[in-house]
């Protein structure tokens, strides 16, 4: 199983280390990964493997709301059916 996590906010040193780590934490594997700063707004999108997660995906979203109000930054964990879904054109 995959799931889409996507984090958007003013940019600042260590987001990305925090994601990854709640992630390594939780045997999350992350696929893949683009990221982005626009002026000074980080905007990033990763593709992550849930099949081994040692926590069900609703408690991962939790944690990752958890982690995003920390930081001032939103992050949204979508399982990846539901992601395809609202963006199939």
């Amino acid at each position: 199983m995959k799931a889409v996590i996507t984090v958007i906010g003013k940019d600042m040193v260590g987001i990305l280390s925090k994601v990854t780590t709640l992630c390594a934490e939780n045997n999350i594997n992350i696929i893949e990964v683009a990221q982005s700063i626009l002026q000074e707004m980080f905007a990033m999108i990763m593709m992550v493997d849930i099949s081994d997660s040692k926590i069900p995906l609703a408690n991962l979203s939790d944690e990752m709301n958890k982690l995003g109000d920390s930081l001032g930054v939103k992050i949204h964990v979508m399982h990846e059916d539901i992601f395809n879904s609202m963006h199939r054109v």
